[in-house]
């Protein structure tokens, strides 16, 4: 554990230590503490690995081949978990993976194909909770009542909570705040990187972001996206 957080900045443990302490303090019991984890582990990987290979897929089919050469174009999760973005996921609901370097000079239309690689990771995540929530409802449609004694029902939580990972990390990217996936797309709409105030706020963005979620305020945000979705697809 030690290795994994060698390179973090001391600052972002100590909001994760408060955010930890703030969630152990919120009434949930031990043991479904612990079951919540365990069933959202699955949702967690997937939703990270198919994110991230999005993004390198959608490069290397640009032309790009840096993705290739650093190991990014697979699904095997280990080449693409952050480790402080795992922990934020599964104990927060919020997260990220390990970002996907690029080399834009490779791009024919640099600003559509930035724009496209930006995208494609969110994309990827709408597309996982749509296809999970068409395997709930014909679950909860076709299978019987005994189905969902034991191993039924872990089944259910375990889909469930893989569709609603896959939208609250689709809202989450889509922040406006680099380097998630929302600043990305904005910058290409936009051609921000024009403006003299573009790579200060870059270099400062993941502090800037780290506060947003210290304060709550991400999730006004991803609580309305991911409840909108979550209507809409399963409802």
């Amino acid at each position: 554990m030690k290795r994994m957080f060698r390179n973090v900045n001391p600052a972002i443990l100590i909001i994760l230590a408060v955010m930890l302490a703030n969630r152990m303090t919120s009434g949930m019991s031990i043991s479904d503490w612990i079951y919540d984890t365990l069933v959202s582990l699955p949702g967690i990987i997937i939703a990270l690995t198919f994110h991230e290979a999005a993004h390198g897929y959608m490069s290397y089919w640009l032309g790009d081949p840096t993705p290739k050469l650093q190991g990014r174009l697979s699904l095997n999760p280990t080449h693409h978990i952050d480790p402080v973005g795992f922990v934020t996921l599964l104990l927060f609901g919020f997260g990220w993976g390990e970002p996907v370097q690029i080399d834009p000079r490779y791009y024919k239309h640099r600003r559509r194909d930035e724009f496209l690689v930006s995208i494609a990771g969110v994309v990827t995540n709408l597309l996982l909770a749509v296809v999970t929530s068409f395997v709930i409802k014909a679950m909860l449609n076709h299978m019987t009542e005994t189905f969902y004694v034991g191993i039924g029902s872990v089944l259910l939580d375990i889909l469930v909570y893989l569709f609603m990972i896959n939208l609250v990390l689709m809202a989450f990217n889509l922040l406006p705040v680099p380097p998630l996936d929302g600043f990305g797309i904005l910058t290409q709409i936009f051609n921000l990187e024009k403006y003299d105030w573009y790579w200060k706020y870059y270099r400062h963005g993941f502090a800037v972001l780290m506060l947003l979620i210290l304060f709550d305020i991400t999730d006004m945000v991803i609580g309305p996206v991911s409840s909108f979705f979550y209507d809409l697809l399963l409802f």
